[in-house]
């Protein structure tokens, strides 16, 4: 064993416990905290840093349990257990069904339920001919008494915890209903497993600790000289630590905006650039604004459960702002004022308040056609959410950048050639073709595809000429260009990626080492 190289690499955590005890004491965090003031970080580093050197041995383990009271059973120890809750109020109030419980407790009905079965085997209450529960006359169970017990001394203990080992049997049986493993929020006991690692020195130490004393380290030597001990003098008063010049420097990493985030910004940098202003929108949107307004039928595929997001909780909106509402229920039942013959059927004002997550950045566009100055231009990055297979090209939620034109004088070759722009100048495109394609609230309607290196060909978005029945609804009388490209997509070209799911990769170095081409 190098004795010099070791002592030249204890750290003064190490030093003062091995000039502290000796090959016959046994160690331990909590020992090492009391006596020496460690912080339990502290300590376990120092018996890391001893065991790597082999001058300290795992001598055992002692496993705790903990029972740590949760906020549910400090409410359980103020105001009183569900049992004890229901036993008052059947005995004040009388026979009473288990849903008549649960409000008059203001308990939760599957609490009433579970709580009632035990208290039924008790012979606390019972199950009257009218299925109500009814007391009894008979004492409270000792295990709810002890129970409650139990609750207000884990209350007022310091840390919430009781030890397993301090409690009877008869308490541990009384904790057990009321006590989960990983503390689940229904839970008035978090139960919590630890053990305590008991440490010895290896016979080595001797000749350490006898080179230490000889070379005069405590343990208390100057690890970090500062200004004020430059101003005081103090430096000339203590000994310094050894320091290794070869040791490499620590690792900085400068923080930067994601390559992602980057390309975001720069989307909309190039399109503010070009005159257009900007628009948002919320996640979560009604029928009307997603689909209707857009003059997509409410019997359209696309409004299968199977690829809208429904909204759970709550399910529709209030209201849809008026006279759009009228507007748009018209255009689809006779086209309306559009000279269109719209789509012959009757209107459901209740699906169209139906809330759903955004599927398409064009509701963007719905909503700002009625605010639309003319000649006017508007673009908006929206997040997406439609049911799809996760594939290299597919997310289940994804961006999309939306935006339209609106003027007397824009024609198809305009919106052509805006695409052909942004493919190359945005998504850095080298190839770009057109395609016919469909889409209810455009017409014509083309798809824009791109050439990947890798990928090959594929769709970037969709864009069009936006129908009357969309834009006469909406107060707007003249032609409108409309596209919503897949952003995502872009990016691939734009960041040399493959697939989409590296855009929001888990593996932080990757995204450093990933760097945007603007």
């Amino acid at each position: 064993m190098d004795i010099q190289n070791i002592i030249k690499n204890l750290h003064p955590l190490e030093i003062k416990v091995l000039l502290k005890y000796t090959e016959k004491d046994e160690l331990s965090s909590e020992k090492l905290q009391k006596e020496l003031g460690y912080k339990e970080g502290h300590a376990n580093q120092a018996f890391s840093w001893l065991g790597g050197k082999e001058l300290l041995n795992v001598e055992r383990r002692i496993p705790h349990t903990f029972y740590e009271i949760t906020d549910l059973g400090r409410n359980f120890a103020e105001n009183g257990t569900p049992e004890e809750k229901i036993i008052a109020y059947v005995k004040d109030n009388g026979a009473k069904t288990l849903p008549e419980i649960a409000v008059g407790t203001g308990l939760e009905q599957r609490d009433v339920g579970s709580a009632f079965g035990p208290l039924s085997k008790d012979g606390v209450l019972k199950m009257n001919a009218e299925k109500k529960a009814e007391y009894t006359g008979a004492q409270t169970p000792a295990r709810i008494t002890l129970a409650r017990e139990i609750l207000k001394k884990a209350a007022g203990a310091e840390n919430g915890q009781l030890e397993s080992a301090s409690l009877s049997e008869a308490e541990k049986n009384a904790i057990a209903s009321y006590a989960k493993k990983r503390g689940a929020a229904d839970s008035a006991f978090k139960i919590i497993e630890r053990e305590t690692v008991i440490y010895k020195f290896t016979p080595a130490i001797g000749e350490v600790v006898e080179a230490l004393k000889k070379a005069g380290i405590t343990g208390n030597e100057i690890g970090e000289l500062t200004p004020k001990m430059l101003e005081t003098g103090d430096w000339k008063k203590g000994t310094f630590r050894g320091y290794n010049i070869a040791i490499p420097p620590a690792r900085i990493i400068p923080g930067r905006t994601n390559p992602y985030v980057q390309f975001l910004e720069h989307v909309k940098d190039k399109l503010c650039s070009l005159g257009f202003e900007e628009y948002d929108g919320p996640l979560v949107e009604t029928e009307f604004w997603n689909g209707d307004a857009l003059f997509m039928p409410q019997f359209h595929a696309a409004r299968d459960i199977h690829d809208v997001y429904r909204i759970k909780n709550p399910t529709h909106a209030k209201s849809i702002e008026e006279p759009w509402l009228s507007n748009v229920a018209e255009t689809h039942k006779n086209g309306g004022n559009t000279g269109s013959r719209g789509w012959n059927y009757d209107f459901d004002h209740e699906f169209t308040r139906r809330l759903v997550l955004r599927s398409q950045g064009t509701v963007l566009s719905a909503h700002q056609l009625h605010k639309a100055k003319v000649p006017g231009k508007y673009f908006g990055i929206a997040r997406c959410f439609r049911y799809d297979k996760v594939d290299a090209t597919h997310l289940s939620d994804f961006y999309q950048t939306e935006g339209i034109i609106a003027g007397n004088d824009v024609n198809l070759r305009t919106l052509l050639g805006m695409l052909e722009m942004f493919a190359k100048e945005v998504a850095g495109a080298t190839e770009v073709k057109y395609v016919p394609g469909y889409f209810p609230f455009t017409e014509p309607s083309v798809e824009v595809h791109i050439k990947h290196p890798v990928l090959g060909w594929f769709e970037l978005g969709g864009a069009g000429i936006f129908r009357p029945e969309v834009t006469k609804a909406q107060g707007l009388d003249c032609p409108v260009l409309a596209w919503g490209m897949g952003i995502d997509r872009m990016a691939l070209m734009a960041l040399g990626l493959n697939d989409l799911r590296e855009l929001f990769s888990e593996d932080i170095e990757e995204v450093r080492l990933r760097k945007a081409k603007f």
